[in-house]
């Protein structure tokens, strides 16, 4: 994104700060960039937002910044503050650079590998990362011990998980039950006095004990922790992924089957919302070694195929 548009922003939040206006000199080209801008920076957070599984009621809460705010901004009609952009880059885990494409301090050699992937065309960016995690990664017969299941709530991890870990005679693991344990009270409360961000970092530190303290295992994972790039490098580099995947209005029905009303509790547009999401995510479950796919199967059928596919 050129600089001039972060220039832009400044710009205008101290006339806005100072009571100026914009001036008649103001061009159509000029006020045509900026709300293509704020159009795609709108964009940029609403996609966030979404692979993070975060309602908008729910950012507003770990950002401090309103929901009538953040619904300008998702819409391409915010008058953007860099300091409001900074509480929701924070509330999301990400920095503000990242919605604007500012580039930041870094070693000379990170800034010369970005600029060569930058010049390579999108297919061949799958063939690199399997590369590097095989060069530089743990080495493949360690990372085949352990088999994480990925994807979102209700495909079935930790049913078809469990199973797997009791024939394969390896511990059967949840992350999030981890997170739990290591923060001696629940999801909820975490997120309600940490926010995500506080989330994310039990998340991370959690994975990594288990992948020190577990030579074999079977992990099921947050339908999350793919957003969060960091943690999710390292389960590719350390574990054999699995993404179970299903259709949308499986991933509901199994959740509301098994009594868990929360997704659609005070969220009339919870299946749109899913289908956000699923659209958000998708490329980065794609990131696993093999795809499960568990729309319209039994357990039994399903476990099969996860079982050969393990195996192979």
């Amino acid at each position: 994104m050129p600089k001039y548009y972060f220039s832009s922003i400044i710009l205008q939040d101290t006339k806005t700060a100072m009571g100026a206006r914009d001036t008649p000199q103001r061009t159509s080209q000029t006020a045509a960039a900026d709300m293509a801008f704020l159009r795609v920076l709108g964009e940029r957070v609403r996609d966030a937002r979404a692979r993070r599984g975060m309602t908008r009621k729910i950012l507003a809460h770990d950002s401090g910044v309103s929901e009538r705010y953040l619904a300008q901004l998702e819409s391409g009609q915010g008058n953007v503050s860099v300091l409001l952009l900074q509480k929701v880059a924070t509330a999301l885990n990400l920095s503000p650079a990242e919605f604007l494409q500012q580039a930041s301090e870094q070693p000379m050699e990170l800034a010369l590998i970005w600029q060569f992937l930058q010049r390579l065309p999108a297919h061949r960016l799958a063939q690199v990362r399997s590369r590097l995690l095989r060069d530089f990664g743990t080495a493949h017969t360690e990372r085949v011990k352990r088999i994480a299941l990925i994807g979102l709530r209700g495909a079935g991890k930790s049913t078809l998980g469990s199973r797997l870990a009791s024939e394969l005679e390896v511990p059967f693991i949840e992350l999030d039950r981890e997170v739990e344990r290591e923060a001696g009270t629940s999801l909820s409360e975490i997120f309600l006095l940490y926010g995500q961000a506080g989330y994310r970092r039990y998340e991370r530190r959690c994975l990594e004990k288990v992948i020190k303290n577990n030579e074999r295992a079977v992990i099921a994972t947050g339908g999350s922790i793919v957003s969060e790039p960091g943690t999710y490098d390292l389960l590719l580099s350390t574990c054999r992924t699995v993404w179970l995947k299903a259709q949308p209005e499986e991933h509901m029905a199994r959740v509301l089957a098994q009594g868990d009303t929360r997704p659609m509790t005070g969220n009339l547009e919870a299946m749109e919302d899913l289908h956000r999401i699923l659209r958000g995510r998708n490329a980065l479950y794609g990131r696993a070694e093999v795809t499960i796919d568990t729309a319209r199967k039994s357990v039994t059928r399903s476990l099969q195929e996860l079982r050969k596919a393990v195996a192979a």
